[in-house]
């Protein structure tokens, strides 16, 4: 179980460290309706999350095992292919920084955030967690990893929990936080928010990069 989590944890903090939905949340709690936006979002990032590994690792679990020398060609080569397009992603994203003073692109769902309701807010939150090409890739790559690991269900749980908690945490954080001290936070939130606006390509670049080269690394090693 200890090597399950050693293989997840990059992939974990690869999706906790993603700008975009920590903006979102940002956004959510200094709209209008901040409380039950933030809320309902923070549940659904949760749940795409749980649902994106749960779904894979018990595909995976299906995928043939290795010999008697613990290699298993077919995750690892699954493994390298999903660490190729970590990389392909990687330099998406850096092709697409903002030049010079050039005012970043957002989504256009952003402008949308102030007259956002809480089911709304669920369903982004869940659509950006399982179904974001970047983060599905890593919950795909965590899938692979937990499922031919071959635990016991018990341990499979606790590895998911572990997953989730990391990759959930700078969604929850500042949510929890704004809900406890409202007062406090506002103008941490918009500095946090202006400079993840300004570097979310350069950063998402930078953790692709890493993580796919960590994937197929894993990858190799299974055979």
């Amino acid at each position: 179980m200890v090597s399950a989590i050693g293989s997840i944890l990059p992939l974990a903090f690869g999706i906790a460290i993603s700008p975009i939905p920590i903006i979102a949340a940002i956004l959510m709690l200094l709209s209008p309706k901040a409380r039950g936006t933030s809320l309902g979002f923070l549940f659904g990032w949760i749940l795409g999350i749980v649902v994106a590994v749960v779904v894979f690792t018990l595909l995976s679990s299906l995928l043939p095992s290795g010999g008697d020398d613990a290699s298993n060609p077919t995750a690892g080569t699954i493994k390298i292919v999903l660490g190729i397009l970590l990389l392909l992603l990687a330099v998406r994203q850096w092709r697409s920084r903002p030049k010079g003073d050039a005012e970043p692109a957002l989504p256009k769902w952003m402008a949308a955030i102030d007259s956002m309701t809480a089911p709304k807010a669920l369903g982004l939150g869940f659509l950006l967690s399982a179904l974001n090409p970047k983060n599905l890739l890593m919950g795909v790559a965590a899938g692979v990893a937990i499922g031919s690991a071959a635990l016991p269900v018990g341990d499979d749980v606790v590895v998911i929990a572990v997953f989730t908690v990391i990759a959930a945490s700078t969604v929850a954080v500042p949510v929890i936080g704004y809900l406890i001290a409202s007062a406090r936070l506002t103008g941490a939130l918009q500095q946090l928010r202006t400079w993840l606006v300004h570097n979310n390509a350069t950063v998402m670049s930078i953790l692709l990069l890493v993580i796919g080269i960590v994937v197929i690394g894993k990858g190799l090693a299974n055979f």
